[in-house]
């Protein structure tokens, strides 16, 4: 993709962020742009981030590890955001400054066990199944408050929050509703875990992003609106 194309995107996608903070009375400092770029090559990375994106995520893990030994000379944030093998957690460990998808305590465990000790704690979200398909990866909602409270207890990870990917829905009220839902579930764990750094609400992508910001984002996942549509 021509690097003028992305970097007029992503001041596009930057643009809606702004909008959707200033309708809410929000700050658009407080909302973190995490650029999708499954798929994309490398140069579509390094383009975005001479527009100023910093933060990448990314769902296959072969893919990602070849991408920054690639990118290895720019200071970006790396998130892996895709289901997780558990015979796959050290490189994640290793290499990953986020992981979104926890959704198994024993995920947890191996990414604590195999943090580097020079590395500081790997950032975690639970995934929440928050509609309860059957065809999503994701914790149950009534499941959450036991799973946080196990990893919060390990010693080489953060717990930071939570992230769901809702079934699409048509309207913006309606795409409100499972959102508002995680964000009650968020408050509920900082009640009961209130040494735990819990800031993070990760979701929103590109077709529900006003509506996720409206209801307490504080990461959207935007991969299409900045970097097209895939082939």
């Amino acid at each position: 993709m021509r690097k003028e194309d992305i970097t007029e995107n992503l001041n596009r996608v930057r643009g809606r962020i702004a909008a959707s903070c200033s309708a809410c009375g929000r700050d658009p400092g407080d909302v973190i742009l995490l650029a999708v770029s499954k798929t994309r090559p490398g140069a579509d990375l390094r383009s975005a981030y001479d527009a100023g994106q910093r933060h990448f995520g990314e769902n296959y893990l072969q893919e990602a590890l070849e991408k920054q030994a690639e990118l290895d000379d720019l200071d970006i944030t790396w998130h892996f955001i895709g289901p997780l093998q558990s015979n796959k957690t050290r490189a994640v460990a290793e290499h990953f400054h986020w992981m979104h998808s926890v959704d198994r305590l024993k995920i947890a465990q191996r990414l604590s066990a195999q943090r580097p000790p020079d590395m500081p704690p790997l950032n975690l979200c639970l995934q929440v199944n928050i509609d309860g398909e059957e065809s999503k990866s994701g914790v149950a909602p009534a499941e959450v408050a036991a799973l946080a409270e196990a990893v919060a207890g390990l010693a080489n990870v953060r717990l930071r929050g939570l992230m769901a990917i809702p079934a699409p829905r048509e309207s913006e009220e309606e795409q409100r509703q499972p959102f508002e839902a995680l964000t009650a579930l968020l408050e509920e764990l900082r009640e009961r875990l209130p040494d735990q750094p819990l800031d993070t609400l990760s979701m929103g992508m590109s077709g529900d992003m006003e509506a996720a910001i409206a209801s307490g984002a504080t990461m959207v996942r935007i991969g299409t609106d900045i970097f097209g549509r895939r082939d």
